[in-house]
């Protein structure tokens, strides 16, 4: 095979990516969670003496080591996000969901733009994304099939259990944080839907079925 003849093949691989909802959501979820979950590996390394703790993650986003990483990388999952989340509509045709899909979409681009304690925007930002990432999840579950179901509901509804702890406890109720502090309370909200999307991103890329393998065809735009 020719170099020329190769570089034929790969553009078509590309352009047959491109043109399957399916599996170009499942290749932008995948690598908004594979990134940012290491975004935040690294970030926290990288600041000396980080308190997993207490520290919350947009710390990350106002430290000088990280700030530029870390804010950078969260828009990128606002932005896939949003990307990801049309692709899968073009799919399913359901408005709802890619409402969800939005909704997380933006807050995360709006905290990363608007760093912890530069604006009460980064508040509302953060806020959407906990929200709606694990509803996302939920919302999901409604179009997929076997344990891939089940992991989104199981995952969406950890993460939100501790979207409700976090808001009591941010309330003044610190005792429901545990053993485990704001910081872990703030993880256990943020990587239930990671390890979703890199499970549902696998999920897609690998669905033959022309229904998502589990989506009716209801064609794009219906409610």
């Amino acid at each position: 095979m020719t170099q020329f003849q190769r570089e034929t093949v790969r553009i078509g691989a590309v352009r047959a990516v491109l043109d399957d909802g399916r599996k170009l959501a499942g290749v932008l979820f995948f690598v908004l969670a594979a990134q940012f979950m290491t975004v935040i590996m690294l970030s926290a390394a990288m600041v000396p003496g980080y308190d997993f703790n207490s520290a919350a993650i947009s710390d990350l986003g106002v430290f000088p080591e990280t700030a530029l990483l870390f804010n950078v990388s969260l828009v990128l999952v606002g932005v896939f996000n949003l990307l990801g989340g049309y692709a899968f509509y073009r799919t399913h045709g359901k408005r709802w969901l890619l409402g969800l899909f939005a909704v997380a979409g933006v807050g995360a681009i709006v905290a990363g733009l608007f760093p912890l304690g530069t604006s009460d925007l980064h508040s509302l930002g953060a806020l959407l994304a906990f929200l709606f990432f694990n509803l996302q999840a939920l919302g999901t579950a409604t179009r997929v099939e076997g344990p891939m179901k089940a992991l989104s509901v199981l995952l969406g509804l950890a993460g939100l259990v501790f979207v409700v702890l976090m808001i009591l406890g941010d309330s003044g109720n610190t005792a429901v944080f545990g053993a485990i502090g704001h910081g872990g309370t703030e993880r256990m909200i943020v990587y239930p839907p990671m390890l979703w999307l890199v499970a549902v991103g696998g999920y897609l890329m690998a669905a033959t079925d022309t229904r998502t393998g589990a989506a009716d065809s209801t064609p794009a735009g219906a409610d």
